[in-house]
């Protein structure tokens, strides 16, 4: 199959979590949730390359950076928005890859990716032409809400799904979109917006990503079972 690398923004100032530090630097297991996000890449061998995507490289940021791994290479061009981000990185690399490399784009947040989740993805994906998503069915009930905060309709969940990463686009494609629909909110929408139907791919609600604090301890839950479980206890 074609080289997959991977674009993980990590620039962001994660405002909603209000932690003493960005939230993809606060510790999960005494170890940056950051660091937890780029281990689950560099043990994959069909990942040639990993770019975190900061402000400043890690140096400049006063960071421990334990990865001497060369598959692993910082780049320091976080734009304000998660898409100026990713547009920046592509930018950055095209003159690197091919635009028919794969690219999946992961949130630096998402800790709890299990490799059975990234398998599925890239073996579906492979030879698809255009690309895809993690993604979960909604099995909750959806309530729209009116101006008093109270409900204003119940909403039909049929069909419904709730976007996960990683998402896996050509690097030509993904760029393109991404130029051309700057305020996307992910790279699926992109790739939506230019007129594409990405494909969902199954993926799990152990994949959560970090919001709020209380979030890193059902993280670190998810890891320790899954620890475990690797350990035969």
């Amino acid at each position: 199959m074609s080289p997959c690398v991977v674009i993980i923004p990590a620039g962001g100032s994660g405002s909603r979590f209000g932690g003493p530090v960005p939230k993809q630097f606060s510790l999960l297991g005494g170890v940056p949730l950051l660091h937890h996000t780029l281990r689950i890449f560099e043990a994959h061998p069909h990942i040639f390359k990993i770019y975190p995507v900061l402000s400043a490289l890690p140096e400049a940021l006063g960071l421990a950076w334990p990865f001497a791994s060369a598959r692993i290479q910082p780049l320091a061009c976080a734009g304000p928005t998660r898409a100026q981000t990713v547009l920046n990185a592509l930018q950055s690399l095209q003159p690197l890859h091919a635009p028919d490399t794969w690219v999946l784009v992961h949130d630096a947040a998402r800790p709890c990716l299990s490799r059975s989740a990234l398998d599925r993805l890239i073996r579906t994906l492979q030879d698809d032409p255009l690309g895809g998503l993690l993604a979960v069915p909604l099995s909750d009930t959806l309530k729209r809400q009116n101006d008093q905060t109270c409900v204003a309709t119940t909403l039909d969940r049929t069909g419904l799904w709730a976007a996960q990463t990683p998402q896996m686009f050509r690097l030509g494609s993904l760029l393109e979109a991404l130029r051309a629909h700057p305020a996307a909110t992910d790279e699926s929408s992109a790739l939506e917006a230019s007129g594409y139907a990405p494909r969902l791919v199954m993926g799990e609600t152990t994949n959560l990503k970090i919001t709020w604090p209380a979030d890193l301890k059902l993280a670190q839950a998810i890891l320790e079972v899954r620890d475990a479980h690797r350990s035969g206890i």
